[in-house]
């Protein structure tokens, strides 16, 4: 049997693997769905083809990515189980892995930094193993990572295609000078044909973090723009495109350093310095949002509970505190609270219910004001207004204090009524004088003569003598 010019070998049988569907298909070969009919197992079948075994190179790369993914024996290295040839056609039976890979969750848009780094971890201590074997990878890249959740509890990666691996290589190209691997995940050494080892794909590993935090690799475009961005480019900052600390900026660089000296020991390392620089929201369950969000959300995880219970929410307008709280109200520096919640006046500045250091929200539901003068007057004072249905609180010191009348009207009945009664007090002084001295009223009327000619007869006063001229001064002895 022989394969067909479009390579797809569907419903045919070769050997003892009975082919169902295809997978993908790569520059040299075709991977399927296969069924191991001896031993009933599902299996991934990859195939070079008649018109392409033929290739001298391309036969020696495929029995090279045969010895080379046999050699490590990883709980996240794909397990191969059988290489051979059959009617001219060369193959590898490996595990089939029930699921997708990284490539079609990046389309997706961001990952959730937490899953990012449980799977690529999973990536990087694979490859760090591989590198401790004197192999390089050569074509680390979102396609090549195996996600499956059918596996183990968590999601469970494979690094797959050890087509390139090459163990001392320099940059690996065709006898014509092709380069091979994916230039958007290449190291610029890989790029150049210079020498090889772990950093390079350390490099390409960093790469692909980028691209699950922010959902795109960190170069985009045709192949000689991308190129061109790994050869003398920077990567745009990842903090300016997802909502994520600046300090996973540095991670990026130093992982993508152009010059392998200045990148990180290993690929794990790597990794980790991924986690602390994301820091609490290395346990986000939630894809980056957008740029701006870093600083909130991590001070809302960073921040101990009990503080965040006093950091007024956002948009209330003020601190929700537990009742009989100690904490001042809107009295801190900078900027703050915005007012009172809806419906309620402005807060006071002084009094509150009587307790010392006043609360946050009023008396408990169901009490009155309580009875003090002047109202809600205790130092300290509440903070957020009257409970519900008092009216709104004065703006004068001391809380809730009853409106005064006028200080005008007051003073007038006063003066007036000073007025009248001292006018009493004056009328009964003459009174009370005039009878004290026996000249109190009359009860008959006095004669009084009308004048010299009157006709009235004179009182017996009349005849009284008249008064003397002089008084004569007596020298005293």
């Amino acid at each position: 049997m022989t394969g067909d010019e479009s390579g797809d070998l569907t419903g045919r049988r070769l050997g003892n693997y009975r082919i169902d569907g295809v997978l993908g298909k790569g520059g040299m070969s075709v991977t399927y769905k296969a069924t191991d009919v001896r031993l009933g197992r599902k299996v991934a079948l990859k195939v070079i083809g008649d018109h392409l075994g033929a290739d001298a190179e391309f036969r020696e790369r495929f029995v090279d990515e045969a010895r080379n993914t046999s050699a490590i024996d990883h709980a996240n290295v794909v397990p191969l189980y059988d290489f051979g040839e059959l009617e001219g056609m060369l193959y590898i039976a490996m595990r089939m892995v029930d699921g997708g890979d990284l490539a079609g969750l990046i389309s997706g848009g961001p990952i959730a930094p937490v899953r990012s780094l449980t799977m690529l971890d999973q990536v990087a201590d694979a490859l760090d193993t591989l590198h401790n074997r004197g192999l390089v990878h050569l074509d680390v890249k979102p396609a090549n990572v195996l996600v499956t959740s059918k596996e183990t509890s968590r999601e469970h990666v494979y690094v797959a295609d050890f087509g390139l691996t090459r163990r001392g290589a320099t940059g690996h190209r065709t006898r014509g000078g092709d380069f091979l691997g994916s230039p958007t995940y290449a190291a610029p050494e890989h790029l150049r044909g210079e020498p090889l080892d772990g950093r390079t794909d350390q490099y390409a590993l960093t790469c692909v973090l980028y691209a699950c935090l922010t959902g795109s690799p960190p170069f985009k475009g045709d192949v000689q723009t991308v190129i061109k961005g790994h050869l003398n480019g920077e990567p745009p900052a990842i903090s300016r495109i997802v909502g994520l600390p600046a300090a996973i900026d540095e991670v990026i660089r130093k992982g993508m350093a152009k010059n392998p000296a200045d990148r990180y020991p290993n690929c794990v390392e790597m990794i980790a310095a991924a986690r602390r620089a994301l820091g609490p929201l290395a346990s986000s369950n939630e894809p980056p949002g957008p740029p701006g969000q870093a600083a909130a959300a991590t001070v809302q995880q960073a921040v101990p509970h009990q503080a965040r219970q006093n950091t007024p929410p956002q948009g209330e307008g003020g601190p929700v505190h537990p009742y009989g709280g100690q904490q001042p109200g809107y009295s801190q520096q900078g900027p703050g609270p915005q007012g009172p919640p809806p419906g309620y006046g402005p807060p006071p500045q002084q009094g509150g219910y009587p307790q010392q250091g006043g609360f946050q929200q009023g008396p408990p539901p169901g009490y009155g004001p309580p009875q003090h003068q002047g109202g809600f007057q205790q130092q300290g004072g509440f903070q957020q207004g009257p409970p519900p249905g008092y009216g709104p609180p004065p703006q004068q010191q001391g809380g809730f204090q009853p409106k005064k009348k006028s200080g005008g009207a007051k003073w007038i009945w006063i003066i007036v009524g000073v007025l009248v009664v001292a006018g009493a007090i004056v009328a009964a002084i003459f009174v009370f004088s005039d009878s004290g001295s026996g000249n109190g009223p009359q009860t008959t009327a006095p004669n009084i003569p009308v004048g010299p000619g009157g006709s009235q007869s004179q009182s017996p006063q009349s005849s009284l003598k008249a008064p003397p001229t002089s008084i004569s001064i007596k020298p005293s002895s």
